[in-house]
């Protein structure tokens, strides 16, 4: 860079929309309006560089640019881009994203106007004090209804025409005077360059070659190569290796100025050495107060991951320790079932957090695995006043022992056109969620298109999990859009159903279900599990269980072998000692056989699971 960029010249901003709203577009139109990178050098999805990303068309990790910007006033400005997810479920980092800019480009889909994460994103930036750029995109499209969506857009938000800036991510339309309006509307960073340095985490990964690189925004001083530093939360020290900002690769610098956003490499070996939300500072002339920091990331559905055969164990253990490096809202802990071997309890902020997951670990480890059933946290106090939490059904303690049982809930937001009111509350009915508040949103004028309505709910948790989004978009015919919170827990009456396959405890297919379902769901899965277990040569019993209460079973059928194949003829005694060697053979590997159950049967079972 050739001129010296002042602190007034620079803007911190990241675009937060629902998801498939048009960031990851407009990212690429600003990054070729701008020239920040070659002709030859632009792809689609720029910011998007795993392959998952660009196979599904989201945003999975935040990711961040550095643009140089020559205004209509002459002054050459630096931009500092960062693109968020779209998912309910990547909230959190969307979240911690906030926290390093100074405002926002909210981009509202002109085709299809408010969505569920449209208003969560704006509400979580307003309570970061952003200052928000509300910019309807894809005006292009043949079914753009700008009058519609700007009428949304008054009604819900309250931003007039006047604020409002009409774009295509696609075209560039309208991308110039989104530029300008950035510079115009967002302020400067406001830290002091010669107080002692302060910067804020907000995202990191390790690489093998540097350790871990640390995402930052500098709030005050700056941050030179070979600098000791130190987190003040967790008091580890550092030397910087390298410094830069991305374009949208590592570049490296000679160092990060006050209101700059960039990355460190700091050597360290853990991620967890360099948490998300920590204030770094230098070690020498330390600041005093740190950075208001991040909630950490509570996870909300919890799921098994296990090897498909026992000697991948070790691989699927270095695979998790490196995944974690590069996904700091994963968790995960050890565990043994008795049928799938060793394997881990997996906790994820979403069910297609968990999906995301389990793609990596296949794709990029080369690993056959098996996920068990997905399900929430519990708390659970005994009637010995023990209190304990369960994320796995087998753990869950005899009902006998269960004083007080307590589940999550949490606060649906569904915004859907008017006509779908009646699948979407009968669905909710069936979830067990309760209503709260209906409220219609847009135009009240014209016909039934026009309208939309905005539905809030409480239900719990683990009725949400599996086939609920499936059902929500049917229902809907795909126009309903949700956005969850975490309410607290509240209390619960459920039970553990288990399922026997050959009298042997399949902990795989446990099912944590209120009383009035272990029927239901006892019969749907032995029924399953019939049609996809292969046949023995023994008789095997599938059997669903409450307690000591058999609440459905089915058996499978043995081989059978014909042995009087050979025995033409002669005493009949003969063929009755043939029948009955047969029949003992059958006992004797009833009692010792061992029934394998596929890894197809786990997914088919999971998949259909309801």
């Amino acid at each position: 860079m050739s001129e010296a960029i002042k602190q007034e010249q620079i803007r911190n901003f990241c675009i937060i929309a629902h998801i498939d709203h048009g960031k990851s577009t407009l990212a690429d139109r600003l990054i070729e309006c701008t020239g920040t990178m070659r002709q030859e050098e632009l792809v689609e999805q720029v910011m998007d560089s795993m392959e998952l990303e660009r196979e599904r068309g989201i945003t999975i990790k935040a990711k961040a640019i550095r643009l140089n910007y020559r205004a209509v006033d002459g002054n050459l400005y630096l931009l500092n881009l960062i693109d968020t997810p779209g998912h309910v479920d990547f909230s959190y980092e969307v979240s911690r994203t906030l926290a390093a800019c100074d405002g926002a480009v909210l981009l509202i889909d002109a085709t299809q106007g408010i969505q569920a994460q449209t208003l969560a994103n704006v509400y979580a930036a307003m309570e970061h004090n952003l200052e928000i750029i509300p910019s309807l995109n894809k005006m292009d499209l043949p079914g753009a209804d700008p009058e519609r969506v700007m009428s949304e857009i008054k009604t819900v938000l309250g931003y007039g025409v006047d604020e409002t800036l009409q774009i295509s991510g696609k075209t560039g339309a309208g991308v110039d005077k989104l530029l300008e309006t950035i510079i115009s509307k967002i302020p400067p960073p406001s830290g002091i360059s010669d107080a002692p340095m302060r910067a804020i985490i907000f995202d990191s990964y390790y690489d093998r070659y540097k350790g871990v690189i640390a995402y930052l925004r500098v709030i005050d001083g700056s941050i030179k190569q070979s600098d000791r530093l130190k987190f003040m939360a967790t008091g580890t020290e550092l030397e910087v290796i390298e410094v830069g900002y991305f374009n949208p690769h590592e570049c490296p610098v000679e160092s990060l100025k006050c209101g700059e956003v960039g990355y460190i490499a700091t050597g360290l070996k853990q991620v967890g050495e360099a948490p998300v939300g920590d204030t770094l500072t230098s070690v020498s002339n330390s600041a005093t107060t740190p950075l208001p920091g991040y909630r950490p990331a509570k996870p909300m559905v919890f799921a098994g991951i296990y090897p498909t055969l026992a000697n991948d164990y070790s691989d699927l253990r270095e695979a998790m320790e490196k995944l974690k490096l590069n996904d700091a809202s994963l968790f995960y802990e050890m565990e043994n079932s008795p049928l799938l071997g060793h394997g881990f309890r997996c906790g994820f902020l979403g069910l297609l957090h968990l999906d995301i997951v389990y793609e990596r670990l296949e794709r990029e480890f080369g690993l056959n695995l098996v996920v068990t059933a997905p399900g929430v946290k519990y708390l659970i106090t005994k009637t010995n006043g023990e209190q304990i939490t369960v994320v796995n059904p087998g753990e869950m303690p005899p009902q006998a022992q269960i004083m007080r049982m307590e589940e999550p809930w949490v606060k649906l937001s569904i915004i859907t056109p008017a006509r779908f009111i009646g699948p979407i509350m009968d669905l909710e009915r069936e979830c067990g969620g309760v209503h709260i508040h209906t409220e219609f949103i847009g135009m009240t004028m014209g016909s039934e298109e026009n309208q939309r309505v905005r539905l809030d709910y409480e239900m719990p948790l683990r009725n949400m999990l599996t086939t609920f989004y499936d059902a929500l978009k049917s229902r809907s015919k795909g126009y309903a859009s949700l956005d969850y919170e975490f309410l607290g827990y509240r209390d619960t009456n459920l039970i553990k159903l288990d399922i026997l396959v050959n009298d042997v405890l399949v902990d795989a297919f446990s099912r944590i279900v209120t009383p009035d379902q272990a029927q239901d769901v006892g019969r749907s899965l032995v029924h399953k599990l019939k049609s996809e277990i292969p046949k023995q040569l023994f008789v095997v019993p599938i059997q669903a269980t409450v307690g000591g209460r058999i609440v459905a079973r089915v058996d499978i059928g043995a081989n059978r072998k014909d042995v009087l194949a050979k025995c033409y003829g002669g005493d009949i005694t003969r063929k009755r000692k043939l029948l009955e060697k047969q029949k003992e053979g059958k006992e004797k590997m009833k009692r010792i056989g061992k029934v394998e159950v596929p890894k197809e049967v786990f997914l088919s079972v999971l998949k259909s699971d309801s």
